[in-house]
C-alpha cells in the first residue's frame, strides 16, 4: 500500500474495529480463522442486480462507464471480504473490457468470484450482463479483474487471507491466468500487490 491509500485504509479498518467494539461482538464477516483453511470461490461469490436509470446514463442513453465501475467495485469487494473474512480495499482494476453498452431500462447483473489468492491479496473476476426485463434477453457486456488487499480490522495493516480451494478445471485455469496477470502487473509497477 502506498502513500494516499494508507490513511483511508487505516480509517476503514478503524471504522470496522470501532463498529465491532460498539456492538460488543465480532460479526461473522470478521471472524478470522487462524488456521486459514482453504475456501472455494463458490462460498464467497456475489451476484448483484441494478436497474439502469436515467441518472446512471450519458446523453446517448448508455450507462456511464464510471457508474458501472462503481458497481463492479462493490460486487468484487463483497466477494473479496467474504473470502478473506475481514475488510478488504481495492488495490487496482486490471483489464476492464466494455464489450457492449448497457441502456437505460435494462437490468445490470454483476457476478463476482475470487480467482486467485496470495498471502494478503486476492484477485476477483467480475462479469457483467445486461438483460431486458420485459423480454428476458441477456448479453455479456463487461469483464474486469480487480485486486484487493485484506486488512486487519484493528491495525489497518495487510493481513493474511485463506488460500483458494480450486475445485474445477475451470477454476485451476482461472488461477493460472490470474498468476500471469499478477506477474505482468508487478513487472509494470515494480512493486507487490
Amino acid at each position: 500500500m502506498r502513500g494516499a491509500t494508507a490513511q483511508p485504509a487505516a480509517a476503514i479498518a478503524a471504522h470496522y474495529g470501532m463498529m465491532k467494539r460498539k456492538r460488543g461482538e465480532i460479526g461473522p464477516m470478521y471472524q478470522v480463522n487462524p488456521s486459514l483453511q482453504p475456501k472455494p470461490s463458490r462460498l464467497s461469490a456475489c451476484e448483484m442486480t441494478e436497474l439502469v436509470m436515467p441518472n446512471d446514463a450519458n446523453p446517448m442513453g448508455n450507462m456511464l462507464g464510471g457508474r458501472l465501475l462503481h458497481l463492479m467495485d462493490v460486487a468484487a469487494g463483497i466477494a473479496a471480504m467474504r473470502h478473506a473474512g475481514r475488510p478488504c480495499v481495492t488495490a487496482c482494476f486490471d483489464s476492464v473490457d466494455f464489450l457492449t453498452p448497457v441502456h437505460i431500462g435494462e437490468v445490470c447483473i454483476l457476478k463476482a468470484r475470487v480467482t486467485w489468492t496470495g498471502r494478503t491479496s486476492l484477485e476477483v473476476q467480475v462479469d457483467v450482463y445486461c438483460e431486458s426485463p420485459t423480454v428476458g434477453e441477456r448479453r455479456h457486456t463487461t469483464t474486469a479483474f480487480a485486486c484487493f488487499v485484506a486488512l486487519d480490522p484493528e491495525t489497518g495493516k495487510p493481513a493474511p487471507v485463506p488460500p483458494l480451494l480450486l475445485e474445477t478445471e475451470e477454476e485451476r485455469q482461472a488461477f493460472a491466468e490470474a498468476e500471469e496477470r499478477r506477474r505482468l502487473r508487478l513487472a509494470r509497477r515494480g512493486s507487490t500487490c
